[in-house]
């Protein structure tokens, strides 16, 4: 890292993680309040909501590669820390995928409103990319 006007420059995967860590807040908020204002005065099982779900996934693969972007070739170079982290990160991510994809696999199992069973999914895998995401920020933060 070097120093430059006062400021640290933080580390690819830093940055990284924190444009994955914004994008998979907000995206999943707005989409959560679109879809609370629907289901004001409609049904969960009639209520439509396809479109805002997949227009949420797309905006999340856009925005991630604005805020969350590719590192630049020769400039954001991993070494053996980096690559703990990440490895961590993505550790953290998994096991919190699996406890919260059985909150879907049970609605699935009552048979649930689709629209409940979809946004289960989508909601379980926004709490994964944000628990990676911390989980690497903590790494950076306190070390591996």
């Amino acid at each position: 890292m070097t120093a430059s006007a006062g400021h640290t420059r933080l580390p690819y995967g830093e940055r990284h993680a924190w444009g994955y860590l914004t994008t998979a807040v907000a995206v999943p908020l707005v989409y959560l309040a679109v879809m609370l204002d629907r289901l004001a005065d409609t049904a969960a099982a009639d209520v439509e909501f396809q479109r805002p779900l997949l227009i949420a996934v797309a905006a999340s693969i856009v925005l991630n590669m604005f805020l969350a972007p590719a590192p630049r070739k020769g400039r954001d170079r991993q070494d053996e820390r980096d690559t703990l982290i990440a490895q961590r990160g993505v550790r953290a991510g998994f096991y919190v995928l699996a406890a919260a994809v059985l909150v879907p696999f049970a609605l699935a199992m009552v048979e649930a409103p689709h629209f409940w069973i979809a946004s289960g999914i989508y909601f379980a895998f926004t709490v994964a990319a944000s628990a990676e995401s911390i989980a690497r920020i903590v790494g950076y933060r306190r070390g591996c």
